[in-house]
């Protein structure tokens, strides 16, 4: 109830009976659509079309959104798989809406585009699971600025900035601008202790506007929104300028709109609010710039940078095998700038390389194509390749089903759901699948060095879910028995697993399906090494 209560207004004549109704068949929708998730969807990537039920519900969006909550927060070792696809679903649904509040928010007049609200937009998109919303970003930043007030009640009471209407109207006098980026400065740096992320620079925590109020640092760009937002509601105008390498804020101490770069002022939220010199930017970043780096952009152009830097970082992070910010932050790049042929090649390739919606793939290389009839080449190669994919997929057979009692299985030692360690690398992970053999190709097992070992390319070998969030092909000889099984925090353990007992996993319906005879294998090792103690 709390959670729905903002969808309420005091002075509404409810039914509350039809409201429960509502309510209640919006939860026999969501689990009939999570149910059918796991049939539908156990061997491939959800496609593009696989939300296409969700679009069309016959329910409130934000009933279908309470039992998807619900789902989720279930007892915590129990209705796995329901989690995992809950969770895609709420995924897809949110940043689907917010995907259209950006939209929004760009058709807006310049003078109406809130730099605060574009930052909690791209926040929002990023994090859709999160409880991120405008309103309460504001209210943390009206806070700092109340302390800001304080400071400066001290300082000068009779200060324009401390009237109730303040930040309506800019303060004309520099003197009186500089006691508040002063006070500012004081109530950030020395009070709050906030800083720049200089040792973990590259985390994209650090451009979360929600996370750099809860941790109290960032990097350049949004230490700078922070710190222009709360001069703005002060009366001081401060402005956005896209230093390379470094963003900064200017702050005009000549006549208003001045075109000269050395009527400017400018101010590194990152280094403590520092005022700078043009000289002291270029000391800054190392080297001379021209004039054109020191005007001020748009907040168009400050979300392309922030989202310019998560995609930096989404390509830098190996560990993410789904590639999720990259893909989050190139349909925010695309979002505002829709025809940028070099995202859109870069958006093809990502989803080909990780063999997913080879049906987008096709439509964004058509547009490509398009656009610059120049990348016929490349387009040609993927759309080629693509298509291949989609034959290969429409011949496939059912799943594959592996007995134990095959003879070609008999070295089969281990059997799924199992928490092992890698006796070489002592990285602890479930297993999810199993081949009698190798079957990866000759260029893998060369460069593994799978030659290397006692038993070689000929002994079992096992799919893995590893702690790290990885997934990894290992070698029987390698893995042995976790003597102090725990849960494995990656993030497929739902695709295959309904269930953590405390000592192993249990397959859902589907992996079930494909190696029947190994769940009781399972509970009988189990028994048999842990014999001695939880079970």
């Amino acid at each position: 109830w709390p959670s729905l209560l903002k969808y309420y207004s005091h002075s509404d004549g409810v039914s509350w009976l039809e409201e429960y109704k509502a309510r209640h068949n919006a939860g026999l929708e969501a689990q009939r659509i999570v149910a059918s998730f796991s049939k539908r969807f156990f061997s491939e990537h959800v496609p593009c079309d696989g939300f296409s039920d969700i679009e069309t519900l016959g329910c409130p969006s934000h009933f279908f959104e309470d039992e998807l909550m619900c789902i989720l927060n279930m007892e915590g070792r129990k209705g796995l798989t329901w989690k995992y696809y809950a969770k895609k679903i709420l995924y897809f649904l949110r940043q689907q809406n917010i995907l259209k509040n950006l939209k929004e928010y760009l058709q807006r007049p310049t003078e109406r585009q809130s730099f605060l609200e574009g930052a909690v937009l791209i926040d929002q998109y990023c994090n859709p699971l999160s409880d991120i919303c405008l309103k309460s970003v504001q209210a943390q930043v009206d806070d700092i600025t109340d302390k800001v007030r304080k400071v400066l009640r001290t300082k000068n009471p009779r200060h324009p900035s401390l009237a109730a209407k303040a930040g309506e109207v800019l303060i004309p006098e520099v003197e009186l601008q500089r006691q508040v980026l002063d006070a500012m400065n004081c109530v950030l740096y020395e009070q709050l202790k906030y800083k720049g992320n200089e040792l973990d620079y590259y985390n994209s925590l650090n451009s979360y506007i929600h996370q750099v109020l809860i941790r109290r640092t960032g990097i350049p760009i949004s230490l700078s929104v922070l710190y222009l937002t709360i001069a703005r509601q002060l009366g001081v105008k401060l402005e956005p300028v896209n230093f390379p390498s470094h963003f900064l804020l200017r702050w005009c101490q000549g006549k208003e709109g001045s075109t000269d770069i050395f009527d400017y002022t400018y101010i590194d939220a990152f280094g403590k609010g520092k005022q700078l010199t043009v000289k002291e930017c270029e000391y800054l970043i190392g080297h001379h710039v021209t004039e054109e780096f020191y005007g001020v952009v748009t907040s168009k152009e400050v979300l392309q940078r922030m989202v310019g830097n998560l995609l930096n970082l989404g390509k830098r992070e190996s560990t993410d095998q789904s590639y999720q910010l990259l893909r989050d932050s190139l349909d925010l790049y695309l979002a505002m700038y829709p025809d940028n042929v070099q995202h859109l090649m870069l958006q093809a390739r990502l989803y080909f390389h990780l063999g997913i919606w080879p049906e987008k793939v096709l439509d964004i290389l058509q547009h490509i194509q398009a656009l610059d009839p120049s990348q016929h080449g490349a387009v040609g190669y993927l759309v080629q390749h693509t298509l291949e994919h989609i034959e290969r997929r429409k011949e496939e057979l059912g799943p594959e089903v592996k007995h134990r009692s095959d003879e070609k299985h008999k070295e089969v030692c281990f059997s799924i759901g199992l928490i092992m360690k890698h006796k070489r690398y002592g990285y602890n992970c479930v297993i999810y699948g199993w081949d009698p053999a190798c079957m990866m190709g000759h260029e893998w097992i060369r460069n593994m060095n799978v030659h290397s070992l006692p038993h070689g390319p000929h002994q079992p070998f096992y799919n893995v879910l590893v702690e790290d969030g990885s997934c990894r092909y290992a070698a029987q000889e390698n893995l042995e028995y976790n003597s102090e099984p725990r849960e494995i925090p990656h993030p497929d353990i739902g695709r295959y697993f309904s269930e953590f007992t405390g000592l192993h996993y249990l397959a859902n319906t589907e992996l079930e399906i494909r190696y029947p005879e190994d769940l009781e294998l399972t509970r009988a090792t189990v028994q048999k090494i842990y014999s001695s103690g939880k079970e």
